[in-house]
């Protein structure tokens, strides 16, 4: 980024996507940018909104930009976005640099038409593909592998009688994870990948139906929560109503939902799947406590998604809960700092310790994840610093071992502080008095009987993945 550093405090989310289609003609993009502002958690490097009047000309009118929701946009850009079908997408960069060229939906003029796409996951096969759509005259506006997943629906479009069929057609060439949202002029269309790896669900109000990352966009929207869209299906909402098609689907039994959802990335207040993250991250803690209890006075959380799992481990084990940490609400996850000699103060940007709390006390302190390690142990030299005696660590997750290919920024080997320690090494690196990472085999229970992907920690990837790094392929 130039003479810019971008900073992390944990993992990079995913992306968000937010369709909305009113049939009695109302603008749907005000709902749109509340849908996106409920996804925001997903992704804050970029984000865009794109319309079009089922009953007018058959033109899509778009904004996107880098930064926050409501960085892009205001009361007036909204009120320009005329149209009573639409889609919007927030964006954490897991493939393809931050730039604004990379913010989507993407906006694709053909001889059919305009279509408008958002994307959350990546594509195994994306090299593959664009270099075969490129021998073929295609010209890449964008270094994101969305870009190869618009162009082959657009292509397939031109060959198959309608849109929806053009998204499965164009499903039988990529693999990967996705869930995807188009609009064409007249419908919308929302696709799973057939491991269900990536989330998408159906709301609705009144007249307007919705496709959302997670249920918690469609309640902050005023929605009732239909049904989640199943792994491999592609439905579509046109004004005769909702057609399903399940062509794509593959067997039950080989669904690979990220599991990273439950234990990360997802609101605590979605359910996915029919399981209730609130829920799958107080097991998590039980869990927690179950296999790591130690004498402690105080069990407290990282915000955010450390907080749940901290009161689990806390209902567990009977050691009082409390909130050691304030947050600064206003930093989203990821944030830019000038140098890098700043990265150890970076944290303390966003969280801060209340002494009060802490001090004089041995602290249990629940975290989703370690990946690095960095972040972790300045945490535990804060909580140290304000006066905690001891520091015990437990995390809800297992070690990161592996890289994903899915959509989920966890970097190569070489940075996996798992990958290379033990985890006594990784409690004496961190300044930690002990530290428990979540049993790979009890994160079944987090989600009772769905099929989930845990590839990042055991390395049995679902599907065949790349022989290396893929997220910077085309930059």
């Amino acid at each position: 980024m130039d003479k810019f550093e971008k900073i992390t405090t944990g993992l990079g989310e995913e992306c968000g996507v937010f369709g909305a289609y009113d049939m009695s003609g109302g603008d749907v993009a005000p709902t749109i940018y509340y849908g996106l502002f409920a996804l925001q958690h997903r992704g804050q490097e970029s984000c865009g909104i794109a319309v079009t009047d089922t009953n007018g000309e058959r033109k899509v009118h778009f904004k996107k930009g880098l930064g926050l929701v409501n960085e892009v946009f205001d009361s007036e850009s909204l009120h320009a976005l005329n149209g009573n079908l639409g889609v919007g997408h927030v964006r954490y960069s897991t493939a393809g640099a931050s730039k604004a060229e990379n913010a989507m939906p993407l906006v694709i003029n053909y001889v059919k038409g305009v279509l408008a796409i958002a994307h959350n996951g990546n594509l195994t096969n994306a090299i593959e593909l664009r270099h075969e759509l490129e021998r073929t005259g295609a010209i890449f506006q964008t270094t994101i592998d969305s870009e190869v997943i618009a162009y082959h629906i657009a292509r397939e479009r031109l060959k198959a009688g309608t849109a929806e069929a053009a998204v499965r057609n164009a499903m039988g060439k990529i693999k990967g994870a996705y869930a995807l949202v188009v609009t064409s002029p007249r419908k919308m269309i929302g696709a799973r990948d057939p491991f269900g790896l990536k989330p998408l669900c159906i709301g609705k109000r009144d007249d307007t139906y919705f496709l959302a990352s997670e249920s918690c966009a469609i309640a902050a929207v005023g929605g009732e929560f239909v049904r989640d869209v199943e792994p491999g299906e592609i439905v579509t909402f046109t004004k005769k109503g909702i057609q399903s098609d399940m062509s794509m689907a593959i067997d039950p039994a080989k669904h690979a939902r990220c599991i990273f959802e439950y234990i990360y990335f997802a609101r605590t207040d979605s359910t996915i799947d029919q399981v209730n993250v609130y829920h799958s991250r107080i097991i998590a803690g039980k869990a927690l406590a179950q296999s790591y209890p130690v004498e402690a006075d105080l069990v407290v959380g990282v915000p955010d998604s450390g907080l749940v799992a901290a009161k689990g481990y806390s209902e567990a084990s009977g050691i009082p809960y409390g909130m050691a940490f304030h947050k600064n609400s206003y930093v989203g996850r990821t944030f830019i700092k000038p140098t890098q000699n700043e990265r150890e103060s970076s944290v303390k940007i966003k969280l801060n310790v209340i002494e009060e709390v802490v001090k004089d006390k041995r602290i249990v302190m629940v975290d989703d994840s370690i990946v690095r390690g960095t972040t972790c142990a300045n945490i535990i030299r804060m909580l140290k610093k304000a006066g905690a005696q001891e520091v015990h660590v437990r995390i809800s997750s297992p070690p990161f071992l592996y890289p994903c290919y899915f959509g989920t920024d966890v970097p190569s080997n070489e940075q996996l502080i798992a990958h290379s320690h033990t985890t006594e090494q990784i409690r004496e690196l961190i300044g930690a008095d002990s530290l428990g990472y979540m049993e790979v085999d009890k994160l079944k229970e987090m989600v009772g009987d769905l099929g989930y992907c845990d590839a990042c920690f055991t390395g049995n990837y679902p599907m065949e993945v790349p022989d290396g790094d893929i997220s910077h392929a085309f930059d």
